[in-house]
Parts: C-alpha cells; sequence; structure tokens
C-alpha cells in the first residue's frame, strides 16, 4: 500500500505540469495562427514578410493588381511568409470572396506556392489548372534555376492572362522538360505504329489490319500524351512539327528494321 502511493503521486504532478504546460503553449500556436499585428495599417494588395519581392517589384505588382481589380472585378492577393505570418486575419483585412485569389508563398514547404480560391473561379479555372500553376512555379527547381521572385510573378502573370481570355483548362506555355516528354511519346507512338504496319503475308505492303488493332496505344501515345498537350498550352507550331516529325520517324525505323533484317539474311 505504501509502495504505490509515491508512484500515484508522481503520476498527479506529472498531469498537473502536463496540464499548466498545454496551457501556457496553446495562447501562443492560436496567436501563430491569427495574429492581426502583422497586417499593414494601409490597404495594400501584397504583404510580403519573406521579402521576396524587391521594392521595385513590389510596387509595380502592386499598380498591376490594384488595375487588373478595377478592370475585370478578380481580386488577386499575395502573402509571402516564413516564420511570421497574419493566418487567417488576412481574410477580413482583404475581404477575400468568392471572385478572390490568395496566393501565399512559403518557402519552408516542398513547394513554395499555395492557393485559395473563390468559387466562382472554378468554372474558369478548375482545380487541375491551380495544381499544375503550383507544380510549375513552385517547384523547388525552379524556385531554385529563377528564384522566388519569378515564381511569385509568373505564376500570377498566367492567372491574369487566363481569367482575361475567359479561362484555361491547362496552364498556357509549354516549358522544355514536358515538351521533351511529348516528343519521347511521339516518337515511341511512331515506333508501334511502324511494327504493326510491317507486311505479314507475301506482295503485302502494308498491315492495315494490324495497324489498326494497336491504334488504341499508339494513338494515345501519339495524339493524347504527343499532340495534345502541345495544342492546349501552345500557339507555336515548331514543336508541334517536331512531334510529327518524331512519330513518323519512328514509325519510318520500326517499319523498315524487319524488312532490313530479313534481307540481311536471305543474302546470308
Amino acid at each position: 500500500m505504501q509502495s504505490t502511493f509515491p508512484k500515484k503521486l508522481l503520476i498527479s504532478v506529472a498531469a498537473f505540469f502536463l496540464v499548466v504546460s498545454a496551457w501556457a503553449i496553446a495562447p501562443i500556436s492560436a496567436q501563430a495562427y491569427d495574429n492581426p499585428e502583422l497586417l499593414p495599417e494601409i490597404q495594400t494588395p501584397i504583404i510580403d514578410l519573406a521579402n521576396s519581392l524587391t521594392s521595385v517589384q513590389e510596387e509595380n505588382l502592386i499598380q498591376e493588381l490594384e488595375n487588373f481589380e478595377a478592370e475585370t472585378g478578380w481580386k488577386l492577393r499575395v502573402l509571402t511568409q516564413y516564420d511570421r505570418t497574419p493566418g487567417r486575419a488576412v481574410k477580413d483585412y482583404w475581404d477575400l470572396n468568392d471572385k478572390s485569389v490568395l496566393l501565399i508563398a512559403d518557402p519552408r514547404g516542398g513547394n513554395l506556392l499555395g492557393f485559395n480560391v473563390g468559387d466562382e473561379l472554378y468554372p474558369l479555372l478548375p482545380r487541375t489548372f491551380w495544381i499544375e500553376l503550383q507544380t510549375r512555379f513552385g517547384n523547388q527547381f525552379f524556385v531554385r534555376e529563377n528564384g522566388e521572385d519569378q515564381a511569385i510573378l509568373s505564376a500570377l502573370n498566367s492567372v491574369e492572362n487566363c481569367l482575361r481570355q475567359g479561362g484555361c483548362l491547362v496552364v498556357p506555355g509549354l516549358p522544355r522538360e514536358q515538351w521533351i516528354l511529348t516528343l519521347i511519346t511521339s516518337t515511341l507512338g511512331g515506333i508501334i505504329f511502324g511494327f504493326a504496319a510491317h507486311p505479314r503475308k507475301d506482295r503485302q505492303a502494308f498491315s492495315w489490319q494490324w495497324a489498326l488493332m494497336f491504334s488504341p496505344l499508339w494513338g494515345i501515345l501519339f495524339i493524347a500524351f504527343g499532340l495534345g498537350p502541345v495544342i492546349s498550352r501552345t500557339s507555336d507550331f515548331l514543336p508541334l512539327l517536331r512531334n510529327i516529325l518524331g512519330f513518323l520517324l519512328g514509325a519510318l525505323v520500326a517499319y523498315l528494321t524487319p524488312i532490313l533484317n530479313g534481307s540481311s539474311t536471305s543474302e546470308t
């Protein structure tokens, strides 16, 4: 009986200190998520707590966002943060509504950019658009090569251009890495088409039955993954032409390879 008393006493003391520490820490964490003291006294569309923008960039961007709101009615706001954040206080400060877009730049995560989007924007810019926008300009490679300022400015420029033209299903522009991927899929589709179209009977020049049978495979690679991303993201004809030539070259090589092998075997 006496041995259990010290254990109960230690448990009671530990519980007391746990409650006191939680009570003391809770107000600090709540303040971190809602801290209106960090908000500027004057109304401005940009709160740059992380100093991601230069003074000249910030002045020009403020004028641009104000003119864009007056022209279109869409409200674009920018918040950069690192170890300090006003949190939920920005909603009342900017009076964010269904026609608002809040870009949050925070380098502490894996991706620099985050977006809070009003409901009225989704019919024009679907959720897939915002995911692609975040991954294209907010990834660590783009930020390391171009800087946080260009990531923010490029993302806002894409949003403004799409809203001015009535909406976008995808983010405009074709990065080089994405175009190389479409070229690879186009060439692979051509290789499959060439192998399928190779004649399998005597006096047959083209096996259209096999080419048609494999059309779902090479069609998806060439049309959906090769031409689709290019057409939907840029009006430049050059990358489209290169993908078509890649498909034709892959098809020609795959079509002629069995013939050349057969000729060399017969000669031997």
